[in-house]
């Protein structure tokens, strides 16, 4: 799989863009704050429909613009695929797939399969539980494109339930039942839903599982061993996923006596205790949680670990995904410079950022894109000075 093609309308620092791109491996070199990233940015979002950056698609839209648009044409066994994205701050996505609009913005999931590797990959170590449940849900919509839905379905559903816990505990005191009536049906769907999107984490888990072992032992050969778990506040779902096993069923009704049980708590507090957004992804060394004990340069190769595990996976069922590098050569020593080098070395594209040419390994042949900056009249713009290849 490749992009033959990228083109970017009023997206951050990119007022108009058409490049072609080739396979093999094309670096964007350029100063930093130039607009490097944001390519990379562009791309991932047309894979994942989701940033790396940031929660929101408001920064994503050029300043005094009222959308962007991605568009990518994307050649996977030498069958054309075109995406067009318009992004528009707090309204829904709209897209197009070969110039026809789709339902859902969602329906071009799958068409760009991508690894993403930037800086921001060390919060998957060391951030909070979001961070390392977004890597899940990402990594299992990319792998099986409908899970898409079952997050959007999960996340209608709690955002529902959620405001109702809220008006519930006063009518309760009140003596309605209506509410609590209405609250046990939304019981019922947050277990539904919620089952469903834990049975596709807990099987991607599983298979996860031995290769991130594998690659952490390649980058830090002689560290303690990294594993990986899937971590549940729900007793039955924490332990059928440890033994492997489970079904949408048996997690159904771990939910359903979990929010009984919880029940007086949730009205309390007004929050949802319980459920798949409470879960996390453990990472260890060891007998030790990464999170808190890892040392930087072992933060660094869990990180990497869960992306070449990621690469591992998708490269097996469908063939090389894009790599994308974000500036991460100039973020790593020698030894895991050249590990991700080597991963690299047979990808079927690559695409690259760095600050400067140095921080690429030296036996690269490349593709160099040079990357510039001017002042606009509506601002800093970013364009392509220059085009080269490498020997």
């Amino acid at each position: 799989m490749h992009v033959r093609r990228l083109g970017l309308t009023d997206f951050r620092s990119w007022p108009r863009i058409d490049m072609d791109l080739e396979p093999g491996r094309t670096v964007f070199v350029g100063p930093n704050g130039f607009g490097k990233t944001n390519i990379i940015e562009a791309l991932w979002y047309s894979a994942t429909l989701g940033s790396h950056r940031v929660a929101t698609d408001a920064p994503l839209i050029r300043t005094g613009a009222a959308r962007a648009v991605v568009s990518t044409i994307v050649v996977n066994d030498g069958r054309e695929l075109a995406v067009d994205l318009e992004i528009t701050a707090g309204r829904a996505n709209k897209a197009r797939l070969n110039r026809s609009p789709v339902r859902a913005a969602r329906e071009i999931l799958g068409v760009l399969r991508a690894v993403l590797f930037a800086p921001e990959d060390l919060a998957l170590v060391r951030g909070d539980p979001g961070e390392r449940r977004r890597y899940l849900d990402e990594l299992a919509t990319t792998r099986r494109p409908q899970i898409a839905a079952v997050r959007a379905d999960y996340d209608k559903v709690l955002r529902q339930r959620t405001a109702l816990l809220k008006t519930a505990a006063a009518a309760r005191y009140r003596g309605d039942r209506g509410v609590l009536d209405t609250l046990d049906v939304w019981d019922g769907h947050l277990a539904e839903k919620g089952a469903r999107l834990i049975a596709a984490r807990v099987d991607l888990v599983n298979q996860l599982a031995p290769e991130v072992e594998k690659a952490y032992q390649l980058l830090a050969p002689s560290s303690r061993p990294a594993s990986i778990r899937y971590r549940s506040g729900v007793e039955l779902v924490e332990q059928e996923s440890a033994a492997g096993t489970g079904n949408v069923e048996l997690f159904e009704t771990a939910l359903l006596d979990a929010v009984a049980r919880r029940r007086d708590a949730e009205l309390e507090r007004g929050v949802c205790l319980v459920g798949p957004h409470r879960d996390d992804l453990e990472l260890r060394l060891g007998d030790q949680v990464a999170k808190g004990f890892a040392s930087h340069g072992e933060s660094w190769s869990v990180a990497l670990a869960l992306r070449l595990a990621a690469y591992e996976l998708l490269r097996a069922e469908a063939g090389d995904p894009v790599l994308l590098l974000d500036d991460v050569f100039a973020e790593l020593d020698s030894s895991r410079r050249q590990a991700l080098a080597n991963v690299a070395a047979d990808a079927e594209q690559v695409l690259v950022t760095a600050a400067v040419a140095d921080d690429i390994p030296a036996d690269w042949d490349a593709r160099r894109i040079e990357v510039s900056m001017r002042d606009g009249d509506d601002g800093r713009i970013s364009e392509v000075r220059g085009v080269a290849d490498e020997r």
